[in-house]
This record gives C-alpha cells, structure tokens and sequence, in this order.
C-alpha cells in the first residue's frame, strides 16, 4: 500500500464513521435492529479500515482526521435530518478544526517505516 491509497482508505474509514455516527440516535439506544446492526457494522469496518491507514500515517494524524471531518459532518448531518441548528461559536470551533487537519496534514513529515 502506498500513501495515496492509504489516504483513499482514510476517506472510506471517515465515511463508514459518519454512516454509523448518524446512526445512534435513530437506534434509540440500541432498541431499533436495523440502525443498531447497520450503526455498528459501519463502524466496527471504519475502524478496521483506520487500524490498516496507521500503518503508512501517523496515528495522530490519522485520527484527527478521521474524528475532525467526522465531527465536522455529523454537525451538518444534525442540521438537515434534526433541525439542530449550531450556534456561532460551534461554528467558528468547526471551521478552526477543519483549519488545524489541513494544516497537519500538509505540514507534516511523514516516515514510512
């Protein structure tokens, strides 16, 4: 595996998180079977996926931007299927934290061992 496939696994392991993520609260607390089953399987294989992508990116950086952009669109999942509207300051924290992985991301030196 190569660096550009194992940001192609991070984007999958991101998307399998958001998928699961959105998924909890529609479980009811684990009561409803289908968003119960489909909320863990996607994220038990976004977390094999991320487990595979921390052997060609750091750790950190691998999981800051999985949980970054995770967070980040669960926010916007929230707004559309919840009507929960962020206020300014959680909007400002989002956009600082999308700011901070691209800066990790692009200004880091990465070692493949």
């Amino acid at each position: 595996m190569n660096l550009s496939y194992a940001y192609i696994l991070l984007a999958f392991a991101i998307v399998f998180e958001i998928t699961g993520t959105s998924l909890v609260k529609d479980s009811e607390g684990f009561t409803r079977w289908i968003p119960t089953i489909i909320c863990l399987g996607t994220i038990c294989f976004s977390y094999y996926l991320l487990s595979n992508v921390v052997n060609y990116i750091p750790v950190g950086i691998a999981y800051a931007t999985w949980s970054a952009l995770g967070t980040a669109a669960i926010t916007i999942i929230g707004v559309f299927k919840y009507n929960q509207i962020p206020n300014i300051p959680t909007i400002i924290g989002l956009i600082l934290i999308i700011i901070g992985v691209i800066i990790v991301n692009t200004m880091h030196d990465i070692k493949v061992s």
